[in-house]
């Protein structure tokens, strides 16, 4: 069956005989492996629209097990993200999560825009790209339906900032310092933070606003750091997502993305 979608290029894999597999967030399937033998190194349109950081429009054979791709053509390519080092980090750490939080084979078409949302902000921005970072992973979050509760206690269930200033990886959110307490003696439990509420402001900033709206902010160093470590935690514990390869070189150059 011929079928075609729009997508964006998340991976791209060498395989036998020359092949490539293809890893595609596309609008109408989802997240799907996709193999071909358009050579990325060409120069005919196809070619230039299997490159990572591609959006663009892609014919497929969909058989019984797999997709084969006929033919792409590129509508937005974000090339000025692989000029610079930090971007292209930075950026790639964004694929790389967002391939890990895909489903297979499950459109996503809210997650699908903001991840072009990213890019093109990603592209513009001229310095300071963690905390536009961290607002794509807290939107995700919440597209996803696994955004932490802060408007109350995950425990207890009460509610007002004058209560809640303890964040628990483990119950998914905000604690109150009675229930902190109370979990600490119980379970020793080590994934309870003290957090300020100018820290939960800034998730429901986050949450709340497109990312259009974080073109002039830029989060103060030690509060980047510390809502990177928190939600590294959040994400290995509720979604499995462990440490990335590209994790290794975002955190190395995080001061230089602040």
């Amino acid at each position: 069956m011929i079928t075609d979608t729009e997508g964006i290029v998340l991976r791209q894999v060498r395989t036998v005989g020359g092949r490539r597999m293809i890893l595609l967030f596309s609008r109408k399937f989802g997240k799907i492996n996709v193999g071909t033998s358009i050579n990325e190194g060409g120069k005919n349109k196809s070619a230039l629209a299997v490159r990572p950081f591609t959006n663009g429009r892609y014919e497929l054979f969909k058989g019984r097990e797999s997709y084969n791709l006929n033919s792409g053509q590129v509508l937005q390519s974000f090339y000025r993200i692989g000029e610079d080092v930090d971007k292209y980090m930075a950026a790639s750490y964004v694929l790389e999560l967002t391939e890990k939080l895909l489903p297979e084979e499950m459109a996503q078409p809210r997650l699908y825009q903001l991840l072009l949302d990213f890019l093109g902000e990603m592209e513009q921005r001229e310095k300071k790209h963690g905390t536009l970072v961290m607002a794509y992973l807290v939107k995700a979050l919440d597209i996803l339906g696994t955004m932490p509760c802060l408007n109350q206690c995950t425990a207890c269930g009460c509610g007002g900032s004058e209560h809640l200033h303890l964040f628990s990886v483990e119950e998914g959110g905000m604690l109150c310092d009675a229930c902190g307490q109370q979990l600490r003696k119980e379970n020793g439990r080590a994934l309870i933070y003290e957090i300020n509420f100018g820290i939960v402001d800034i998730l429901k900033y986050f949450q709340k606003h497109p990312l259009s709206d974080f073109r002039r902010l830029a989060l103060e160093e030690k509060t980047l750091e510390k809502l990177q470590h928190i939600l590294r935690q959040y994400l290995a514990y509720h979604l499995d997502v462990k440490e990335l390869k590209s994790e290794v070189f975002f955190a190395e150059d995080l001061k230089s993305y602040v």
